[in-house]
């Protein structure tokens, strides 16, 4: 699941279904707080996925399936390998069937223990179930059932898990995350080097006080703590993928502090380095 786009995350959909649909391997990552404008739904089918939606941070385990809306900021993190189905729908796409899905928003509690809730919830689960049987053995004709398990799946979406939301906070929310764009976009252009508040305030027009009151309020981090937490991400997939040094892989993605480095990644993932690749292995 590991992708360099980190920020607006652009989803090469199928020209053909509409969608992106995968089953998921991940051995382990870190991916930094993105959004994209597309509905993602995660079913998680084994091992575990540390999942961060806006200021709320969760564990999902085999049978959870979670639902992140589009353009809602989100990041994951994977310590323990998994598998998972994952969709993510665009909203050009529901769009053309469903016109006013700018006034929607999709949510379920996972973990619900009503009844009414659970069974519908199981039921779009079963449905995700079988499009991935569906993609998986790609008989003849498979795009006709794929296709019609999406707009079943769309159907449920629609009648049993949607909420209407005001016009006047996703104008507000498009307007944000149109500047937070140009601030991600820089940072992966340039998170080698040392950006300064100044540097990265001018990127999105603002005066460097309250671009990091704006930073803060819309991440949930400071701008200094994304810009390592992103290098952090590719650091951390070349551990895994990679037996160069500790000090090369640093140096590779910028991070020239080793002390705060041991600390972020024990913070984010418990273990030092060394351990890291010692549990790859086993």
């Amino acid at each position: 699941m590991y992708k360099k786009e980190i920020s607006y995350e652009i989803i090469d959909y199928s020209g053909i279904t509409n969608v992106k649909f995968y089953t998921s391997t991940d051995n382990g990552s870190y991916i930094p707080s993105h959004w994209h404008r597309a509905v993602e739904i995660l079913y998680m089918q084994e091992g575990e996925l540390d999942v961060t939606v806006e200021s709320s941070s969760f564990t999902i385990y085999p049978g959870d399936c979670i639902l992140i809306n589009a353009n809602v900021i989100h990041s994951t993190k994977c310590i323990i390998p998994n598998r998972a189905i994952v969709l993510q729908i665009p909203l050009d796409f529901i769009e053309k069937y469903i016109p006013d899905v700018q006034q929607f928003m999709f949510i379920w509690d996972y973990q619900t223990k009503d009844p009414v809730k659970k069974t519908k919830l199981d039921m779009l689960k079963t449905t995700l179930e079988q499009l991935q049987i569906i993609d998986d053995i790609r008989p003849d004709g498979f795009i006709l059932r794929f296709n019609s398990l999406i707009f079943e799946l769309l159907f449920q979406l629609y009648h049993n898990f949607s909420v209407k939301v005001f016009q006047s906070d996703l104008s507000q929310q498009k307007k944000d995350l149109d500047r937070l764009n140009l601030v991600l976009n820089y940072i992966s252009e340039n998170y080698k080097r040392p950006i300064s508040l100044d540097e990265i305030a001018g990127v999105a027009y603002l005066q460097t006080g309250y671009f990091c009151r704006f930073f803060k309020k819309k991440m949930g981090v400071t701008f200094l703590e994304y810009q390592n937490e992103y290098r952090l991400s590719f650091i951390y997939k070349d551990l895994i993928n990679t037996k160069d040094p500790v000090h090369v892989i640093l140096e590779r993605h910028g991070f020239t502090n080793y002390k705060l480095f041991r600390r972020m990644f024990q913070d984010h993932f418990g273990c030092t380095p060394t351990k890291v690749r010692e549990n790859m292995k086993k």
